[in-house]
C-alpha cells in the first residue's frame, strides 16, 4: 500500500477499505478539535473493543476499565496515526498491548500445595484442599433427587419436557437448544421459563415436600449401607439441575438439584 505526503496533504493509499478510508476521515477532524468524530470512532470500536479485552481478562469491570485507557491512548497519541493500515488495526494493537501490561502487573504469585504452609513446617497445603469427587453418600442422593426430578418432569407436556431434558440434563446453551429445534432463541427462553413455573408449581402441591425430604432420607441410610459395604460406586448421574441459576421463580426445583 502506497502513502505519500505532498505538502503536507496524506494521500491514503488505494488499500484501505471505505470503512477504513471513512475511520482516517474522522481521525483527521478529531485531530482539528471535533469532538463528534472522537465520539464516533469509539462508538465504532468500543464494543469490539471491550470483548477483545474481556477474552484477555475475564473480568467485566477490568475489561471495562481497560477498554476505556485504550481508547484514552489512542485518542492521545492520534497525531501519530498515519493510515498505512487501517485505524482499526491501530486501535487494537494499542488495546492489546495495554491489556498484556495490565496481566503482567496483576499475575498471581502461584504456590504448590507440596510447600509447607509454614517454613521447614510438616504440614502442607494438600491438606487443607478438599476432593472434588462425590463420595458414595453424596452421589447416592445425588442421584436419587435425580430421579425424584425426572418423575416430576412425567407431569409435563412433552414441549415443556424437552426443553428441561435439554437445558439440564445435556446442558446445551439456549442457542444450541434453538438451533437443535430449529425455533427462536425467544421461544426457547419463554417456554423454559413456562417449564419451571410448571415444576415450582406441581413442588407447591400438598404431599411434594414431604416426598422429597423422605426421600433424602432414605437415599442417606442407603448410601451409608452402600459405603459400608463397599460396593462399586454407582454411574456418574447428569449434570445438576441448576435451575436457580435460571431466570425463573423455581426455588424448590433448584433445591432438588443440589
Amino acid at each position: 500500500m502506497d502513502v505519500t505526503t505532498t505538502n503536507t496533504v496524506t494521500v491514503i493509499g488505494a488499500n484501505l477499505s471505505v470503512r477504513a478510508r471513512e475511520d482516517y476521515e474522522f481521525v483527521l477532524r478529531a485531530i482539528d478539535g471535533d469532538q463528534k468524530s472522537y465520539a464516533v470512532l469509539m462508538n465504532r470500536y468500543r464494543n469490539s473493543v471491550f470483548h477483545t479485552m474481556l477474552k484477555m481478562v475475564n473480568n467485566r469491570d477490568d475489561a471495562e476499565d481497560l477498554t476505556l485507557e485504550a481508547f484514552g491512548k489512542a485518542f492521545n497519541k492520534l497525531p501519530s496515526y498515519a493510515p498505512r493500515y487501517a485505524f482499526s488495526t491501530w486501535l487494537f494493537k494499542i488495546a492489546t498491548n495495554n491489556c498484556i501490561d495490565h496481566i503482567r502487573k496483576k499475575r498471581i504469585h502461584f504456590l504448590s500445595i507440596d510447600d509447607p504452609i509454614e517454613p521447614n513446617g510438616d504440614h502442607d497445603y494438600s491438606n487443607n484442599l478438599k476432593a472434588g469427587n462425590l463420595d458414595p453418600e453424596e452421589q447416592f442422593i445425588r442421584l436419587q433427587r435425580v430421579k425424584l426430578m425426572r418423575t416430576v418432569m412425567g407431569k409435563l407436556n412433552t414441549k415443556y419436557r424437552l426443553m428441561i431434558e435439554l437445558r439440564f440434563f445435556e446442558e446445551l446453551s439456549y442457542e444450541e437448544i434453538a438451533t437443535e429445534l430449529a425455533i427462536p432463541l425467544g421461544t426457547v427462553k419463554a417456554q423454559l421459563f413456562r417449564a419451571k413455573e410448571i415444576l415450582f408449581n406441581i413442588l407447591q402441591q400438598p404431599g411434594a415436600k414431604a416426598y422429597l425430604d423422605n426421600t433424602t432420607r432414605k437415599g442417606k441410610k442407603s448410601a451409608k449401607k452402600v459405603s459400608k459395604n463397599n460396593v462399586q460406586k454407582a454411574t456418574p448421574a447428569p449434570a445438576d439441575i441448576a435451575v436457580a441459576a435460571e431466570p425463573a421463580p423455581a426455588p424448590a426445583v433448584a433445591a432438588m438439584a443440589y
